[in-house]
């Protein structure tokens, strides 16, 4: 089967690789037309993660015709160009095409899921789905077990997704929360850099853990209260993935708050990384929504403080700390 996949990063490198091992013929998209003449010509993707391409991956710079064709499509672009890719795919889809994505984050300005944006983009009878879990791109290239989620809107396309996933270094579960599974990808970045802080600062593993078990309830405060059940985070999409970003320097976002908390400024630490650091903007859309709903989240605002300019990372401990006492 060929399977079109938008956007050409370290995540969209690996899930194209793992679609191949399984049999399947990946169009690899990038927007910049240098970085698909760089892959072409050298048969991998050295800008983000140099794994030879087999046979079957072929990078394009444009996807107009392949979109006609295909059934499916794999969205993995950052979350802040998911609605203008949505927008270039929507005049050239085809009717019976599926899309899932494996952006994580809310839309910049909005806070609309990206469900919300795909609906308002490429319609509402479409099928859509997520995939998301606790997912290194270099691990899942090097074919280390690892386990996701599936989120659709329709069963028979996650059960679809999962057969063309599955093998036996990839295991996909489903879910019908297609809410809380996005929710858990999103938060758990903005945990990831109050990760990297605390150990940056140099607070020891009592202090991990406790954010990473606050983390955890401020999630669920949130996506409880914007629809996703609750036992989603208590999964893959929800602890398995903060688990995961919070404690390993492969975590883009905790390397970004290990920078902070050693005195980089946010565009720096951003400049040193060389790739999205989605938490950045996910903290600010997540404390904004969490203000206007009434969603107490001190970690999250915290963090916002750090990247907003109006505290230092050891400020924000120590307010945090400061905090009235309470039942747990």
């Amino acid at each position: 089967m060929q399977i079109l996949v938008l956007g050409a990063g370290s995540w969209g490198t690996a899930l194209a690789l793992t679609l191949t091992d399984n049999g399947n013929e990946v169009l690899l998209w990038s927007n910049e037309s240098e970085h698909v003449q760089e892959m072409l010509t050298t048969g991998q993707n050295a800008l983000f993660l140099p794994n030879k391409f087999p046979a079957s991956i072929k990078p394009i710079a444009d996807f107009t015709e392949s979109a006609k064709q295909v059934k499916d499509i794999i969205v993995v672009v950052p979350s802040h160009g998911f609605r203008g890719t949505l927008e270039m795919l929507a005049p050239h889809i085809s009717t019976t095409a599926r899309v899932c994505w494996a952006t994580k984050g809310l839309e910049n300005n909005t806070g609309l899921l990206l469900h919300q944006v795909a609906e308002q983009t490429l319609g509402k009878d479409r099928a859509l789905a997520v995939l998301s879990g606790p997912s290194f791109a270099a691990e899942v290239a090097k074919g280390l077990p690892t386990a996701v989620t599936i989120a659709a809107t329709d069963e028979q396309y996650a059960k679809d997704l999962v057969d063309l996933f599955h093998n036996n270094y990839f295991r996909p579960y489903t879910s019908t929360d297609i809410v809380g599974v996005q929710l858990g990808g999103t938060v758990k970045n903005i945990m990831a850099i109050a990760s990297g802080i605390v150990d940056g600062l140099q607070f020891g593993a009592n202090s991990r853990a406790a954010l990473i078990t606050r983390g955890l309830a401020e999630m669920v405060r949130f996506g409880v209260a914007l629809g996703g059940k609750k036992e989603t985070f208590m999964g893959l999409a929800g602890m398995g993935d903060l688990v995961l970003t919070c404690t390993d320097k492969l975590s883009r976002n905790y390397r970004f708050g290990l920078a902070l908390a050693k005195g980089s400024n946010v565009e720096q630490a951003q400049t040193d990384i060389g790739q999205v650091v989605e938490g950045v903007r996910a903290a600010r859309e997540v404390n904004r929504v969490a203000k206007e709903r009434n969603i107490d989240m001190p970690i999250v605002e915290q963090v916002n403080n750090v990247l907003q300019g109006t505290c230092t990372p050891t400020e924000a401990v120590k307010l945090l700390l400061s905090r009235q006492p309470k039942a747990e």
